[in-house]
């Protein structure tokens, strides 16, 4: 809780030190860090593979988009109602991907995502096609509060919702559900075996996970001002996989790490060449070969203790 609390205010105190364009990339690295953290939840606590996450992260920048665009809906409503529809959406995904296991569970999502890309390429009215929404404006609140359409108040805004988001994360693994997923992760037949029925947990799970991967994707709607069809793709879902394994899987904190790691590396190597993934896939072999515990993991051994 100390470190939380350290870390938190630290994050809090940035804005008055840092120019604009770092205050830029921190917010989208906090985003990232949050639909990184979303996927850790099914990756790293009950083994759930997912290759089709961004479609909760497109789904929630279109919806949070649209209702800024459309109504007169404040900033901060329009991103939590758009993060709790990817959750209740999601609801039905899992109903149907937790009737596979495995690989197959992981081709489900990966359609379901695909299925998406496809069909806001073919509904206009509400996507833009392959033009997207343009023009996301961070509606005011009662009595015209504007304070969050400002670069930093947009980025406390962010930051209260990764906050909140680790808090709830990590009181649900710690608590008896989170038991369960790690049962799960370990031996799902024993787990049975013990009277549990999994497959509602892996559906609650992959509920929440694409719910708050959803709240990621509304941020990012109103912090870029566009949604377009690239936030469904699956390059997108690959890049996140590759943030939650390079961070640390099972730690909630580890992907937020590994977002941070992925997008100062993609600005540092696209400046020196346009293949830029190409030796950060390199990267990303090495941290496989040699650090399987990622970021976090390594930090945490420097100090004589076991990543979570």
């Amino acid at each position: 809780m100390r470190f939380l609390i350290a870390v938190a205010a630290l994050l809090a105190l940035l804005p008055f030190g840092l120019p604009p364009y770092a205050m830029t990339l921190l917010t989208e690295a906090l985003i990232l860090g949050l639909f990184a953290m979303s996927l850790d939840l099914m990756v790293g606590y009950a083994r759930l593979i997912s290759f089709g996450h961004a479609a909760a992260y497109g789904f929630g920048a279109y919806a949070s988009g649209n209702f800024l665009l459309h109504t007169s809906m404040p900033l901060p409503c329009a991103v939590l109602l758009a993060g709790l529809l990817g959750g209740l959406v999601a609801i039905g995904v899992g109903w149907v991907c937790t009737q596979a296991t495995g690989v197959s569970f992981s081709m489900l999502t990966l359609a379901y995502a695909q299925l998406l890309y496809a069909v806001a390429f073919k509904w206009t009215p509400v996507t833009g096609a392959s033009d997207g929404l343009a023009g996301i404006p961070r509606n005011p609140g009662p009595f015209g509060v504007t304070w969050w359409s400002t670069k930093a108040g947009f980025y406390y805004l962010t930051l209260a919702c990764l906050l909140g988001t680790f808090v709830f994360c990590r009181e649900l693994v710690r608590s008896p559900f989170g038991a369960v997923l790690r049962g799960i992760r370990e031996n799902e037949a024993k787990t049975i075996a013990l009277g549990y029925n999994t497959r509602r947990y892996k559906i609650a799970i992959v509920a929440i996970s694409f719910g708050f991967a959803g709240l990621a994707g509304a941020l990012y709607a109103p912090f870029a001002g566009f949604a377009n069809t690239e936030l469904l793709f699956w390059l997108l879902s690959g890049q996140v996989l590759i943030m939650v394994i390079v961070g640390g899987a099972g730690t909630l904190i580890g992907p937020v790490l590994g977002a941070v790691f992925f997008l100062y590396m993609q600005q540092q190597l696209s400046s020196y060449t346009d293949s830029w993934a190409l030796f950060f896939g390199v990267i990303f072999v090495l941290f496989v070969l040699f650090m399987p515990e990622g970021i976090w993991g390594l930090i945490l051994s420097r100090f004589g203790k076991k990543a979570a």
